[in-house]
């Protein structure tokens, strides 16, 4: 192959050909641009480590074992600690890659450098090795990366931007929200199959969903056989590739377009005005500790990309096996640069972490009370308008709702608000004021001055631990399928069965089961902070007791679809619980002052005497045009509770808009009869009910007894 002379389009570089290495045309590469990048008449590829002595770019055949052709980086090609060269003649479709690295082996260093080990690209855009779900990798097999042809067209539409107190975020998981043959997708199990229930989610009335982990993971790596079904990695908390998107949750091979299905998601959800957030776990990977294998970040810099102990072990604050260091300026770097690639390439519009405690621990474990890492995310201009949500706890102790650092840009799945609130919801005595607190935003946690109400994430349940339904039906975890005798899951689970463990047939035990789903999605809805619910809970979805179902890739994890139709009533409270909290900005936010002297916030009873919370939010309507007036009363009791009411003006009434208990609103919700008047200023609570009413003008149906 002649000499050739090659004009790129990145800045004004002039690149042309100056080495022939292993046949090919080479030249010293684009030092800041980390991973493979294809430009105009070849590729860039460029690596670092802080502790290599040598590095070899290796090609395959796609899909084949041995590479066809192994280009030792020239010593020159080096600059400082990074390797780059730019490879002519390459096309993106004919190869896959990996790389080898030499250096020093000391295991009490935490320096694992093998020259035999064949190591996946920390920046890879996609992986092979493992992209159909649930079929092993072949013995021998080892993770590539392909280079991505990132041509999407995303047009002209902006990301929707939606407040984070006008935001209710749906959780998911791909794979398992339409798996299930009830779904009725063409593509189950997939983003496509996903983009089919778009209208539904529309339906429903949230406007964020929240992805379970898309990153490249393998669930095949600790699968087993349990009782004779396998389980394996279903939830997907071990992240492969930081990069990468997972191919297993395509409708069909994106062969160097990997992520494109993906893209047309999310394009379609923000499209119908849908933020699309994403699962991401920063604070471990697949490597697992001394025992697990070396195919990525170990052969790199084990000793920069994970905390290890003094004698060269990997610290556990994740529960996983190894920790990533996350404070380390290298791995910052990586993990600033994975978050602005997913929001440009990606246009992600916010981010979970999970166990977000550890991405403020220092290499030696402590935590640090202003984490460089969190800081740069907060402050990061390419991330300034993206959700910052924090798992403010970690495996290791770090308890943090309340506390985690914020810079007035992180939110918090607030867990003091899932168990309080699960607490006083089924009655214990003595939560009046904690769940109060909870109601009206935990303002003793987020100071509203400071933090106004985007702080606390609000949740009942989410994907680790009882669904809704699970949550009034079982007082033990039944976690037995998942092969650790029980022993694995939370033993915290502040839920109650009504009286009968499980699944039954008692209509009585049925109907309060019903009741207190509604109840717990009533409080929810109508609390201060960004509300949270778990896929499936809308329709009353049960993993028959398992609140660890990170293993079940079978109908304990997956929607049944027709549960939509068996509890249809529970699907349009939900429903219509979602728009009455959207048409009342007073719920969510402050909205202008009352013009008849109600505070902002009020409780009808605040010294707890009475066994009714009553929650009062008032303010102005979002045009500024008329009061707003809306009132959330729960009676936890088991016995009928009186509720006084506060006085209207004479042109107002109270209108029952919600009724967990059928009493106002035979069906719970407004039919064609509109709500119902109360009929006065006191109005009689149900055992264990809760109501939403709201002061406005006009007449509407008498109280009923129905």
């Amino acid at each position: 192959m002649d000499k050739q002379k090659l004009f790129g389009t990145i800045g004004n570089i002039h690149m042309e050909a100056i080495d022939v290495i292993s046949g090919f045309q080479v030249r010293p590469g684009i030092y800041e641009l980390n991973g493979a990048t294809a430009i105009p008449g070849g590729v860039n590829f460029t690596v670092h480590s802080c502790n290599a002595t040598s590095c070899e770019l290796l090609l395959f055949r796609r899909m084949e074992e041995e590479p066809y052709a192994v280009l030792p980086f020239p010593e020159h090609y080096r600059i400082g600690k990074v390797y780059s060269m730019i490879v002519f003649g390459l096309n993106i479709m004919d190869f896959e890659y990996a790389y080898r690295l030499d250096g020093p082996f000391d295991a009490s260093k935490g320096l694992l450098f093998n020259k035999k080990n064949v190591l996946l690209d920390i920046y890879a855009k996609a992986v092979t090795g493992q992209s159909v779900w649930g079929r092993p990798k072949k013995e021998g097999m080892f993770y590539k990366a392909r280079v991505v042809n990132d041509d999407f067209d995303w047009g002209k539409e902006p990301n929707p931007l939606i407040p984070m107190e006008d935001l209710v975020i749906y959780e998911m998981h791909v794979r398992g929200f339409t798996k299930h043959g009830s779904s009725g997708v063409k593509y189950p199990g997939t983003f496509a199959g996903l983009m089919e229930k778009i209208p539904y989610l529309k339906e429903l009335g949230v406007n964020a969903v929240e992805l379970m982990p898309i990153f490249e993971f393998d669930e095949m790596k600790n699968s087993r056989m349990v009782d004779g079904k396998l389980v394996m990695d279903y939830w997907g908390y071990n992240t492969v590739s930081f990069f990468a998107p997972n191919t297993s949750y395509t409708s069909e091979a994106e062969y160097n377009r990997e992520g494109t299905e993906l893209k047309r998601l999310i394009k379609e959800l923000n499209k119908n005005g849908i933020e699309c957030f994403l699962d991401v776990v920063f604070n471990h990977t697949a490597e697992g500790n001394e025992m697990g294998s070396c195919f990525s970040f170990k052969g790199f810099d084990n000793n920069i990309y994970y905390m290890l102990t003094p004698d060269g072990y990997y610290y556990n604050f994740s529960g996983c096996g190894n920790t990533l260091n996350c404070n380390h300026p290298i791995v910052q770097q990586m993990i600033l640069e994975c978050l602005r690639y997913w929001t440009t390439a990606y246009h992600v519009d916010g981010f979970r972490f999970d166990l977000a405690s550890i991405l403020g621990r220092n290499k030696d474990g402590t935590p640090m009370t202003e984490p460089p890492l969190l800081q740069s995310l907060a402050c990061d201009p390419i991330l300034g308008n993206v959700k910052l949500i924090a798992e403010a706890w970690d495996a290791g102790g770090l308890y943090q709702v309340g506390s985690f650092p914020s810079w007035n840009r992180w939110a918090e799945w607030n867990g003091k608000y899932r168990d309080d609130m699960r607490n006083y919801l089924k009655g214990d005595y003595g939560m009046f004021h904690t769940a109060a607190q909870r109601i009206m935003g935990s303002p003793d946690l987020y100071d509203p001055e400071s933090r106004g109400y985007n702080a606390s994430v609000n949740f009942l349940n989410c994907h680790d631990g009882f669904t809704l339904w699970d949550m009034y039906s079982y007082n033990e975890k039944h976690n037995r399928e998942n092969g650790w005798n029980n022993t694995d899951g939370s033993n915290d689970n502040r839920s109650w069965n009504c009286g009968v463990e499980g699944e039954t047939e008692d209509e009585e035990v049925l109907a309060l089961r019903r009741k207190l789903a509604k109840n717990a999605v009533t409080v929810l809805l109508m609390s201060r902070g960004t509300p949270m619910f778990l896929a499936g809970d809308e329709f009353l979805n049960s993993q028959y007791g398992n609140n660890n179902a990170y293993c079940q890739d079978n109908e304990i994890s997956w929607l049944d679809w027709r549960d939509l139709e068996k509890n249809r009533e529970h699907f349009e409270y939900t429903r219509h619980l979602i728009k009455i909290r959207r048409e009342h900005d007073v719920v969510r936010k402050f909205s202008g002052i009352c013009s008849f002297g109600f505070p902002e916030i009020q409780l009808l009873e605040p010294d707890g005497e009475s066994k009714v919370l009553g929650v009062i939010y008032a303010g102005r309507n979002h045009d500024n045009t008329e009061d707003d007036v809306i009132c959330l009363a729960v009676n936890v009791y088991w016995e009928e509770q009186d509720c006084r009411l506060p006085m209207l003006p004479e042109n107002m009434k109270w209108f029952v808009e919600a009724d967990t208990s059928g009493r106002y609103l035979k069906h719970g919700i407004p039919k064609e009869e509109g709500p119902c008047a109360a009929g006065g200023f006191q109005v009689k609570m149900e055992p264990r009910s809760a109501l939403i009413l709201t002061g406005k003008r006009g007449i509407a149906c008498e109280a009923s007894d129905s």
